[in-house]
């Protein structure tokens, strides 16, 4: 049985819904009283349509899980290349045998058109794992088709763990990255007269944000007006505010962003924001009834109040997802507009498709415009996250040489680093770097401690007089390496 997938999008049930059995509103309520968030995954039978009952019990059981959107849509696609790939072996989710997901995994990592990394599988297999403990939990399968290893651990998952994988830029190349790709100059600091970008102060913002706050991407990109404090009433200056439901995990967290990071995005909302908001004002009248209108905004609080869905609504700003603030406008100059710091043409936050077509348009011109007074760039082009680890290097950086002082030699800053680490605990670099990032875990940010010493010369005095000759310069050893191929040798 072919399986097809859908995903639950309430938003859209007035607009498509056509049945005189139950209205729209009705079905709304519905899902809300019985828990099911937008984006749980549905699966039904490609002929007939009608759910199948085991895979739609396990996208009921992920919803209960409290997943964002987007995960669930991503366990939902797993599940259904899993099916699809049983499907052509002649077999089906509930009639798997090892093999087949055996198969599957080689298929994945190896035969297909573009295998997918350890990290994607590690999660595809996570997938499948909770997938297959739920169906036994539930009784539909006595047992699962792959054997489990030890400590109850997914034999199909991936055997090496991977590491972070840490990239980060140096002050030219944040510079270049910033002012050049994003920002519309050439090399030599003059004025690009070919560069076509919508917005060029917004993109240098959204970098500076990145880089001055080391949140990750659906942070700081769902900023509101208010929490980076350029609001009426506001001082300016340095902002602090706390992420919660944008932030990984839920995991709530205060977040400080830079004055010089402020003032970056305060040049925006000046110049270019104004031209936006305004030829995009129109079009936000039109989709009033489906935007979040606000009323009133409690800066101390922390608190917003207005209209949504026709009903007056209060959010704490922590608390709001990425979805809500997309769609959260108030009455402005020009009529409504957003309430988040950055806008598209659409007057509304930009999407991830957005951002990611802002940097790969931004690299494009980086390596165009590149001479012989451009920084290093890499093979692979830069992420926003990369921001983030640069942000996580140079505070760990400062924060390790703040803690060593002017100690004369580099022993004597490690008998004294070693003692810090066991005495102030409190004051731990690494710690605070770690509180700052919102890791779960200190173990994460340790993986950043390669990075942040250049060890090139110890190894070099480590292996002194170990290889080559001292007295043997290389136009010695070319001679010789001539000599001997003259010689027969």
């Amino acid at each position: 049985m072919s399986v097809d997938l859908s995903f639950v999008q309430s938003g859209l049930l007035e607009q498509f819904l056509d049945t005189d059995v139950i209205s729209a509103k009705e079905v709304v309520a519905l899902l809300e009283r019985r828990g099911v968030l937008d984006g749980t995954p549905v699966f039904h039978d490609e002929e007939t349509q009608m759910p199948v009952p085991p895979l739609c019990e396990f996208g009921r059981y992920l919803s209960t899980a409290l997943l964002d959107e987007t995960t669930l849509k991503d366990y939902g696609r797993a599940v259904h290349r899993l099916d699809g790939h049983l499907l052509s072996l002649g077999s089906d989710v509930l009639s798997a045998s090892e093999s087949d997901l055996v198969s599957y995994r080689d298929h994945r990592i190896r035969r297909q058109r573009k295998p997918i990394g350890a990290a994607a599988w590690s999660k595809e297999s996570f997938v499948q794992d909770d997938l297959y403990g739920f169906l036994v939990r539930q009784g539909i399968l006595t047992h699962r088709p792959a054997r489990l290893a030890a400590r109850g651990r997914n034999a199909l998952a991936p055997r090496v763990r991977a590491s972070m994988d840490i990239r980060h830029l140096t002050f030219e190349q944040y510079r270049y990255f910033r002012d050049v790709g994003l920002g519309g100059q050439l090399p030599n600091s003059q004025v690009n007269p070919a560069f076509r970008s919508w917005s060029p102060l917004r993109d240098r913002a959204g970098s500076d944000i990145a880089l001055g706050s080391g949140t990750r991407w659906r942070e700081w990109s769902t900023v509101l007006l208010p929490e980076i404090g350029l609001w009426p009433g506001m001082p300016g200056g340095a902002a602090e505010f706390t992420v919660q439901a944008c932030a990984k995990y839920g995991k709530a967290r205060p977040v400080y962003v830079t004055e010089d990071a402020v003032a970056s995005a305060d040049l925006f909302c000046m110049l270019e924001r104004p031209d936006i908001v305004r030829r995009a004002a129109r079009t936000l009248e039109r989709r009033a009834r489906d935007l979040f209108i606000v009323a009133d905004v409690d800066v101390a609080g922390g608190r917003i109040r207005g209209v949504l869905d026709g009903a007056v609504r209060e959010f704490q700003m922590s608390a709001m997802d990425a979805k809500l603030r997309r769609i959260t406008v108030y009455e402005g100059e020009f009529g409504l507009e957003a309430l988040s710091l950055f806008v598209c043409r659409g007057g509304l936050m930009p999407g991830a498709d957005a951002w990611k077509s802002y940097r790969h348009r931004a690299w494009t011109r980086m390596n165009a415009l590149a001479d012989e007074t451009t920084p290093h760039l890499p093979f692979r082009r830069w992420r926003w996250h990369d921001l983030r680890h640069t942000y996580a290097l140079q505070l760990l950086t400062y924060l390790e040489n703040l803690m060593d002082g002017h100690e004369p030699d580099l022993q004597a800053r490690r008998r004294r680093h070693r003692s810090y680490l066991t005495g102030h605990i409190r004051h731990n670099p690494l710690l605070i770097v770690s509180r700052r990032l919102g890791h779960a875990s200190p173990e994460t940010t340790f993986q950043y401690l390669q990075y942040t010493d250049d060890l090139i010369n110890e190894f070099e005095a480590a292996f002194s007089g170990w290889v080559g000759d001292d007295t043997a310069t290389y136009a010695e050893i070319a001679s010789h390496a001539l000599s001997s191929t003259s010689g027969g040798h």
